[in-house]
């Protein structure tokens, strides 16, 4: 049973001190922004939405970029890991080095788009990765960075533990940059040096599976990656680390499991799990038309996000939001804290107790899945939920059905949404990072074909 508790909700546990501030970088707002249903006028006929598909997305980027932009330290390069929807007043000061991921991805996003000038996205990308090489990762252990860090100093945050899996969305989004940057003088020897310098071999603690991460209070995590999520770019980018010696067996493809579910005549791999599994490594690792020994991972994906939309859609008895234009969970803030909610629930699995509310990067993380399925979604509630759209994008989550309205965005929220739009638009990250030669050789070694 899938029952090892994935990330998030994982940490909870096992950094007791820092209590729920650990699991999304702090307090949550319990009020939001939004008012009472009452005060909102009666909603627009259609979707609501009067641009097109295409320029909905260009917002949900140009927005999310403002975010990786403005809330990132100018000087370090880190991204908070939250901050205040509105862009007003935000003190938040702690990073998350999977938002600082995203964010470098975002970078060439925005100079893709000329969201900025080049030189200052050029300059911002050098500084960024000269933190990471000269002060995060020497904090660090042999090469993975601490999950939570000060913006500005780099100290860990709270007693949060040094992790593999956000190590490994560090790494994409350093990648991401060495490749579309390959022409500058600095930026790639500074990525292929943080690269080079992680010990994955380390981070298997002796097993077949790599472990969650490590702290220097209680040593490893007990909990391993070993069950399909978002784990497969955090082991294809350990099975051809640059250093041999820091590389896993490439056996290690083998070693985690692939469990099935049917959900409403759906058969797809490990279906309880919240919906953003079947999307981070999606993000930057290209597994259109590909399958190894056991899946066409792209094909489960698409099957994923199907069934979750089936899924929410049974719940309209409960809640009467959920519908075939308004739909979508997945681990996020709800009006009672950080929830990793998943599903379907009656197979079992991390599934918090879902009260209507609507998590838009569910939606907008698997727009390259289910394209008019998600839009619509995503054009339903720009039309007909304004406060659920601030200067940063969509917020985090939102429930219509009591009003409640997150006061915060997440980076790695807005970051997903950011790069499945690109990648549904012009299939830059794809392109890009595939061609590092790293995952072309990763690819070879999980035992990847054209399908």
């Amino acid at each position: 049973m899938i029952l090892d508790l994935r990330r998030r909700k994982f940490l909870a546990g096992a950094s007791k001190a820092a209590g729920a501030a650990l699991l999304g970088g702090l307090a949550f707002a319990g009020a939001g922004c939004g008012g009472g249903t009452s005060t909102q006028p009666p909603p627009p006929p259609g979707d609501g939405y009067p641009g097109t598909d295409d320029q909905l997305m260009e917002e949900i980027e140009n927005a999310a970029f403002l975010f990786f932009w403005e809330q990132a330290d100018p000087t370090t390069g880190q991204v908070k890991d939250r901050a205040v929807a509105t862009g007003n007043n935000d003190t938040h000061t702690v990073s998350s080095i999977a938002a600082t991921g995203f964010g470098l991805t975002a970078l060439c996003i925005g100079d893709q788009r000329s969201y900025q000038p080049h030189a200052a996205i050029v300059s911002r990308v050098q500084s960024t990765l000269d933190f990471l090489a000269d002060t995060l990762q020497p904090m660090g252990m042999n090469g993975f960075f601490y999950h939570f860090v000060d913006m500005t100093t780099g100290a860990r945050a709270f007693t949060s533990e040094v992790s593999s899996i956000d190590t490994a969305i560090l790494l994409c989004g350093v990648l991401m940059c060495r490749e579309y940057f390959s022409q500058d003088a600095q930026i790639p020897s500074l990525a292929t040096q943080i690269y080079s310098n992680v010990n994955f071999n380390w981070m298997l603690n002796g097993g077949s599976t790599l472990s969650m991460g490590w702290t220097p209070e209680s040593g490893f995590l007990t909990a391993r990656w070993d069950h399909y999520c978002e784990l497969m770019m955090l082991y294809l980018l350990a099975m051809a680390a640059p250093n041999p010696a820091f590389a896993i067996p490439a056996s290690c493809w083998s070693a985690w499991s692939r469990p099935t579910i049917t959900y409403q005549g759906l058969t797809y791999i490990s279906g309880s799990d919240p919906l953003f599994v079947h999307q981070y490594s999606h993000a930057w690792f290209d597994f259109r038309n590909k399958k190894d020994a056991y899946a066409d991972y792209f094909q489960n994906s698409i099957t994923a996000t199907q069934a979750h939309r089936l899924f929410c859609i049974s719940l309209a008895n409960q809640f009467s939001d959920y519908s075939s234009d308004l739909w979508g969970i997945s681990s996020s803030d709800s009006a009672n804290g950080y929830v990793a909610w998943g599903g379907p629930s009656a197979q079992g699995g991390i599934i918090g107790p879902v009260d209507g509310s609507i998590v838009p990067c569910a939606t907008a993380g698997s727009l390259p899945f289910d394209f008019t399925d998600t839009i619509h979604a995503l054009r339903w509630i720009r039309g007909h939920y304004p406060q659920a759209w601030q200067l940063y994008g969509y917020v985090d989550a939102f429930n219509p059905l009591t009003g409640w309205y997150d006061a915060d965005v997440l980076g790695i929220d807005l970051g997903i949404s950011m790069l499945m739009a690109e990648n549904q638009r012009t299939q830059l990250i794809w392109n890009t990072f595939m061609q590092n030669p790293e995952t072309q050789t990763a690819m070879q070694l999980a035992g990847f074909q054209p399908s």
